[in-house]
């Protein structure tokens, strides 16, 4: 039973707001997972993998893959894949971060990934992530943290004294962006690292000797929502990717066991997936080698099988359409997006596209196509990465959405749960994905 576009939409605003990094992303879809009777594997430990049963692991906090071990034969019918990716970008708090400028205590801070760096002023920050600590047993652990609360702004500088802002707006990101924390008197300046010690400690983290290091983002702490005059748009941060994350998820939890299912989640598609992580890494390669280690098996799997990677894609903006190939340009609210690109940036060919096709008509969902402007650069996805390094065809599909990379995006109400219906035949569909014998 498939839910209704309001009750998602509600259930994806509830998801993104408790998921201000990739670790609390991956943290949520793991309690999602278990409330559904998913059990746990740990990398460490010897598996053995039953059909009928359902499992999930996580690399690094950060990465996520879930697997529907169905009733029919992998060898013959394969494994339905979706791919999606974690991060987002970001600002990231440097190692050595305290910075006393005039009496104001700031951290000096990295962009993370494609960063539209403008509409990061001005915003009510937070701080979230991993910190790792030495504990008074003499053991290093780790624990996820997020203040919740506003403590940090980044100002604009006033108009008055830069009146050519509007005509010349350059951010430099390592003097412009440092966000400001609080005022200090005299040479006081605070340690980063006890402030982060007593955020935990007052998080129950009693046995904490002293914190390590960290692996922390600042974040909007605007709560993401449906906005628009007639309540058309969802506007939240990271819907690049984490709207695709889980759309993946819903559809993944309620796949009914026959057939294989698999959604994986990388984390660092923003800055090249090239990590232990990351699409281009291991980590789905090794599960699939550890779910089929007969190496003839498995390839006859991946010859049956077929991923989409899901991945938010540009609507034409009506400010700016001239950004767009007039055939595709696509329309927020009508329906997920085919991407295709002739260099390979995106995994889509005609086979894969039509077989996307027929799931969107069967599932009474409209589809839209999107190609780059010739005369423009064109992005990419863990689509092409993942089949490469796996050898599984694959198609890239996204949810057109408006200021892709700002700290606030906006996505059409319909078409994340559009995807979603897709995404249920997809996961479902009990004839082959396409015709390989031929």
């Amino acid at each position: 039973m498939t839910q209704n576009s309001v009750d998602f939409n509600q259930q994806l605003l509830d998801f993104l707001a408790e998921s201000p990094t990739p670790f609390h992303a991956v943290q949520a879809m793991a309690s999602r997972l278990e409330a559904k009777g998913f059990t746990r594997l740990l990398e460490s430990e010897s598996w053995k993998l039953t059909a009928g049963e359902r499992y999930y692991f996580c690399r690094n906090d950060s990465s996520i893959i879930a697997f529907v071990y169905g009733s029919q034969s992998l060898a013959e019918e394969g494994i339905r894949m979706v791919g999606a990716h974690t991060d987002s970008p970001c600002l990231k708090v440097k190692p050595q971060p305290e910075m006393v400028k005039q009496g104001y205590f700031q951290l000096g801070v990295e962009t993370y990934g494609g960063v539209l760096l403008h509409p990061w002023f001005d915003r009510d920050l937070s701080i979230a992530g991993r910190v790792t600590y030495r504990t008074q047993q003499g053991t290093v652990t780790s624990r996820l943290l997020d203040f919740k609360r506003p403590v940090a702004v980044i100002p604009s500088l006033a108009i008055h004294l830069n009146r050519e802002v509007n005509q010349k707006g350059a951010v430099n990101p390592q003097k412009d962006i440092p966000p400001v924390l609080m005022q200090v008197s005299g040479a006081d300046k605070p340690d980063f690292r006890e402030l982060l010690a007593k955020a935990l400690k007052d998080e129950g983290a009693d046995n904490l000797d002293k914190v390590l290091d960290y692996e922390l983002s600042f974040y909007d702490t605007q709560k993401p929502s449906v906005v628009g005059f007639n309540n058309e748009f969802i506007a939240s941060a990271r819907l690049d990717n984490l709207l695709s994350c889980f759309i993946g998820l819903q559809g993944l939890l309620e796949a009914d066991g026959t057939q294989s299912v698999l959604l994986v989640c990388n984390d660092h598609e923003e800055v090249g997936s090239r990590s232990a992580c990351g699409a281009q890494g291991p980590m789905l390669e090794d599960f699939l080698t550890r779910l089929l280690p007969d190496s003839e098996t498995r390839l006859r799997c991946l010859s049956q099988s077929l991923m989409i990677s899901a991945d938010n894609a540009h609507g034409v903006h009506p400010n700016y359409s001239d950004r767009h190939d007039h055939n595709h340009g696509p329309i927020l609210n009508k329906g997920p997006v085919i991407k295709i690109n002739a260099n390979q940036s995106y995994a889509t060919n005609s086979e894969t596209s039509s077989a996307f096709r027929h799931w969107c008509e069967q599932a009474e969902v409209p589809v839209q196509a999107f190609v780059v402007r010739t005369d423009m650069g064109c992005g990419s996805t863990i689509g092409p990465i993942t089949a490469a390094e796996v050898g599984v065809r694959t198609l890239d599909v996204g949810v057109p959405t408006f200021a892709m990379h700002s700290i606030r995006e906006l996505a059409g109400v319909e078409d994340a749960h559009g995807l979603y219906r897709t995404l249920g035949h997809f996961f479902s569909s009990p004839s082959a994905l396409l015709d390989t014998r031929r």
